[in-house]
């Protein structure tokens, strides 16, 4: 079943490849969506895909990452299907 979330991170996960690592992993894992840095220092990260795809993204996402992760929003939300691919927004 496709499911959907949006995170926000926080911490120092700007300058630090974060976006560039989270696009390899979502196209690995054929998540499909965006992710983005905000102007408050956070960074975005909208993805669709099955439940056990997703959990292992955001496992991936914390492994590589956890270092510069302080803090991590995360809602689970409705599909859409809005998305081809997954993509780094500016």
């Amino acid at each position: 079943m496709v499911k959907r979330i949006e995170a926000f991170y926080s911490g120092q996960v700007q300058g630090v490849g974060f976006r560039f690592s989270v696009e390899r992993q979502a196209v690995d894992l054929d998540i499909h969506g965006w992710v983005k840095n905000l102007p408050d220092g956070r960074v975005q990260l909208v993805g669709e895909a099955g439940e056990e795809a997703i959990k292992n993204f955001l496992e991936r996402i914390k492994q590589g990452f956890s270092v510069y992760i302080s803090d991590i929003d995360l809602q689970w939300l409705v599909p859409t299907g809005e998305f081809p691919d997954f993509q780094i927004r500016f």
